[in-house]
């Protein structure tokens, strides 16, 4: 496995065990929501400071993202889809 395909599948699998949406691990990493949808697309090419943030977060040691998953692995599922944010309708002046 290629190491972003490896780092892709670590971030999810680790993000999914524990809960977060996505969204709240890239706010708490301090990245955009579409930079870490393209991380675990392996779009994205993330530097080792936003890996160590991003394993910070997680609470694991950089090294958890780089482990080989075992022969027959499945993909880590995604969370279920939660409500989207309703933003409260302007008031007129």
């Amino acid at each position: 496995m290629k190491a972003r395909a490896l780092v892709a599948w670590n971030i999810r699998r680790i993000r999914v065990d524990r809960g977060i949406p996505q969204e709240q691990l890239a706010y708490d990493a301090g990245i955009d929501r579409s930079y870490m949808s393209g991380l675990e697309r392996q779009e994205a090419n993330p530097t080792i400071d936003l890996l160590d943030r991003i394993a910070e977060t997680l609470g694991v040691h950089l090294s958890e993202l780089f482990v080989q998953p075992a022969k027959g692995a499945t993909t880590p599922k995604t969370l279920p889809k939660g409500r989207k944010m309703v933003r409260s309708p302007r008031k007129k002046r």
